[in-house]
């Protein structure tokens, strides 16, 4: 099985060395997505709730370049730096993934990336 790097060219540029996606067989590796407005490369206002749909966005975009939607995502992994606001967080996820929803972690971490508050990264089916 290949090995493909895929880096895009709609969603945010990476802050860091490393590909936006990686690429094996018929699964989708991709990064963790940031609230990153990739017209600006900048993060968004407004807090956790606006991080969170600007990185769903991003994870929307990428998948889209790939020729694959949200639900082909399978696993998702979701870090915030307050889990008190997973509630929140929580029904715009459904919005974006539902209904039939990948698994999914949460977890609390201590920093993420340019002091944002939300990264989501997705294993996901090529189509």
């Amino acid at each position: 099985m290949d090995k493909v790097c895929f880096k895009t060219k709609l969603g945010p540029a990476a802050v860091g060395p490393y590909s936006t996606a990686t690429l094996a067989g018929e699964t989708i590796y991709l990064s963790g997505m940031i609230g990153i407005d990739p017209a600006v490369q900048k993060p968004v206002e407004g807090g956790t709730l606006a991080q969170a749909k600007q990185a769903f966005e991003n994870i929307k975009t990428v998948l889209g370049e790939l020729g694959a939607t949200m639900n082909d995502v399978l696993k998702t992994t979701v870090y915030l730096t307050d889990i008190g606001e997973f509630g929140e967080v929580n029904k715009l996820y459904a919005e974006y993934f539902g209904p039939d929803y990948p698994a999914r972690t949460c977890v609390e971490v201590s920093r993420l990336p340019l002091g944002l508050s939300i990264e989501v990264e997705c294993i996901a089916r090529r189509p």
